[in-house]
């Protein structure tokens, strides 16, 4: 073998550079772990009748959905909408397996969808317990009294197997980045505690987490949670 010559098997193949990049705030950290934990919660008291909890922490996951939805539209660059949710040949190109996940971060197109689904799913369930009613057990809606009795069966009714269908959504969620993890070998779970990740060189930080614009989105989504806790009263 000549100094020129190489044995095939002892070339290597050129490793891409990455660097430690912030991806998610913290009102998206935050409202992301608060909706693993309250969505079992929830669950957990119905199925023991402790209705008493069960509409409170309703009102906070309620809060928490207001807020992602309005964090969606004034938050950081990886938090809003408009920079993940895109139209059907973004979403084409990514099954199709053209998309440079090193080079991006944030939601992928596919991830964007599971989001919408899990935030519009999460809002109707919510939504129809708002309205919801059963006098035998106690379990009234604060808004019951603004629908008919037969809207209010059938919302309650809905109400009652719905949630098997958002845990259904949440199932698939988990199943998805399980599988995103073992084949496109990202990381997602660990830069949705930290906040960071690896991403090329080319990749720049998340905007900061402007904290008054953030405090103020909550105090408006807690606001507009306890106005419809006290029944949503009109103005005197």
């Amino acid at each position: 073998m000549t100094s020129d010559q190489v044995e095939p098997s002892l070339v290597q193949e050129p490793i891409a550079k990455t660097h430690s990049v912030r991806i998610w705030d913290w009102p998206v950290r935050l409202t992301h772990w608060s909706f693993a934990l309250l969505l079992p919660a929830m669950w957990v008291t119905a199925d023991s009748s402790q209705w008493g909890w069960h509409m409170r922490l309703g009102h906070v996951l309620l809060a928490l959905i207001i807020f992602r939805i309005l964090w969606g539209l004034i938050g950081t660059d990886t938090a809003r909408f408009s920079s993940f949710v895109k139209g059907p040949g973004a979403l084409l190109k990514y099954l199709r397996g053209g998309y440079p996940h090193k080079q991006h971060k944030g939601h992928t197109p596919l991830g964007a969808l599971a989001v919408l689904a899990l935030l519009g799913l999460t809002l109707a369930q919510v939504s129809m317990g708002l309205f919801a009613g059963d006098p035998f057990d106690g379990a009234t809606g604060p808004l019951n009294s603004l629908v008919g009795v037969g809207t209010a069966d059938f919302l309650t009714d809905t109400h009652e197997w719905f949630y098997w269908v958002v845990f259904g959504m949440v199932g698939l969620h988990i199943t998805a980045v399980g599988l995103y993890g073992a084949f496109q070998a990202q990381n997602l779970i660990g830069p949705m505690v930290g906040g960071t990740g690896e991403k090329a060189l080319s990749v720049a930080d998340n905007s900061p987490a402007p904290w008054r614009r953030a405090l103020g989105a909550l105090a408006v989504s807690a606001g507009l949670a306890f106005w419809v806790y006290l029944g949503a009263p009109r103005p005197i």
